[in-house]
């Protein structure tokens, strides 16, 4: 393969990647990357939250861990009907909930696997405060698994990957400087213009779909509100949107109100 042929090479592999590897996230509609096999995303997961568990003190039997599992249990049927609704019930065979609780009062976070896998950290239930800021909580981590946001990081990264070994290719007999800053702008372009904002995406859909199976699940999703306000004053706010993977807590509450009208429509108590 001559050398013009072999740079052509690269970016018609993307273009062939993107166009045959998308899927559709639920409720919203948007198109996403999917260049990761699930089955393997979800070995990945199980074999990840092992290691998790293994080597942090998990909580059991007692209130708090009764509640989370609780409310875990709830969400996670709300998850399958608002699936089932969506028309993509069949997502759901691969999802083997588990709900766990790990001391560490400095962690304020909680996060969920590809299938259902949860842990919630000590340091986030102040915040939370009751069972309904768990509920927001956890409407929001299960909605990026349904979502199927982890393998559209994924995939986003091996994207990346792919254009730098194009961009390697086609440089390689430039001067060394000239590489540098190509890659360099390269490098800042991907952050800037394609992970970063992708990452914001994600939240927001997450805090879309989550309100949804907060209210199904029988919690108020207007509590979320006051959650997050309490996770700003936690933070500080000082982050700058643009460069940051999460929104600002003020955008993000002005969002999430925006959303509330439709979220309550599956509000039962």
């Amino acid at each position: 393969m001559n050398k013009i042929k072999f740079h052509l090479f690269f970016p018609l592999v993307a273009l062939l990647l993107i166009f045959s590897g998308c899927s559709t996230v639920p409720y919203t509609g948007r198109s996403q990357l999917s260049l990761v096999d699930d089955s393997e995303i979800l070995k990945m997961s199980v074999a990840s939250y092992r290691e998790v568990l293994s080597a942090s003190d998990v909580i059991r039997n007692t209130d708090d861990a009764a509640i989370l599992s609780k409310v875990g249990w709830r969400i996670a049927a709300a998850a399958e009907e608002f699936m089932r609704d969506e028309g993509m019930g069949e997502l759901m065979n691969d999802f083997n909930w588990e709900f766990n609780l790990i001391r560490d009062d400095e962690m304020v976070n909680a996060w969920c696997m590809p299938g259902g896998k949860i842990a919630f950290y000590t340091g986030i239930l102040p915040y939370a405060q009751d069972e309904t800021g768990i509920a927001v909580v956890m409407g929001h981590e299960v909605s990026h698994a349904l979502a199927r946001h982890g393998n559209e990081r994924l995939s986003q990264i091996l994207l990346v990957q792919l254009g730098s070994t194009a961009l390697a290719l086609a440089l390689e007999d430039e001067p060394e400087m000239t590489q540098a800053l190509a890659y360099t702008a390269f490098g800042l372009g991907a952050q800037i213009g394609f992970i970063l904002p992708y990452s914001r995406t994600h939240e927001y859909e997450a805090d879309q779909i989550g309100l949804i199976l907060t209210a199904r699940a029988g919690y108020d999703p207007r509590k979320a509100v006051e959650f997050w306000r309490r996770m700003q004053a936690q933070s500080g706010n000082n982050s700058i949107e643009f460069l940051s993977t999460h929104p600002v807590a003020e955008d993000r509450i002005e969002a999430i109100q925006e959303m509330m009208p439709e979220a309550l429509k599956y509000y039962r108590k």
